[in-house]
């Protein structure tokens, strides 16, 4: 099974996944911050997890993009539809 396969589905996939923990992240610490009444730390487990998330958002990124500059991978991305 191979790990790293690029192609077209792989690189919207790590845009998308990116977006998603972004939108995620800034909504969980929002409601952290805002919503959750102090009880049993709840507030501090929801900025947790949005950190969390957005510290993973860039780091998705940044992999997408260098999994892009591989050698092989222009002669993969020149059969996309852009």
């Amino acid at each position: 099974m191979k790990l790293l396969v690029f192609g077209c589905k792989t690189m919207r996939e790590g845009v998308l996944a990116t977006a998603v923990f972004l939108i995620t992240g800034v909504a969980l610490v929002l409601i952290g911050m805002k919503v959750i009444p102090e009880v049993w730390f709840f507030p501090h487990i929801f900025l947790a997890l949005g950190f969390l998330l957005l510290l993973f958002a860039p780091v998705i990124l940044v992999s997408t993009f260098l999994l892009s500059v591989f050698p092989k991978a222009k002669e993969k991305l020149d059969n996309c539809d852009h």
